[in-house]
């Protein structure tokens, strides 16, 4: 599958659309804003497929930052949201992310 043959349409963003505007992938691919901000989007949200992505290195350091922060944090994500476990993956997170990580989830449980 190429990365043009998945459309906004058929991956429902629930973070990047409102923070940055950008209402697919491929799009915050190439959007600095959202590229920072997509660990929070995998985080939030399990809908979206990355299959077409998996090798774009932004791509993977976002979902292992997304799985650090979810193994860190598991219990309060999964108190406020509904979403399949992200694999286990210890490591360190920068607390400097924090108030981020916090808002968008708050975020993230209002609208879902």
């Amino acid at each position: 599958m190429s990365h043009h043959s998945i459309t906004s349409d058929s991956i429902h963003l629930i973070l990047l659309p409102s923070y940055t505007g950008i209402e697919s992938i491929s799009d915050a691919l190439r959007d600095s804003r959202a590229t920072q901000l997509l660990w929070l989007e995998l985080l939030v949200n399990d809908r979206v497929d990355l299959t077409a992505w998996s090798d774009h290195a932004v791509v993977q350091d976002a979902y292992n930052k997304a799985c650090r922060w979810y193994t860190t944090y598991r219990s309060l994500i999964d108190s406020l949201l509904s979403r399949r476990p992200l694999p286990q993956t210890p490591g360190p997170v920068d607390q400097r992310d924090y108030r981020t990580f916090i808002e968008a989830i708050r975020f993230a449980a209002a609208h879902s």
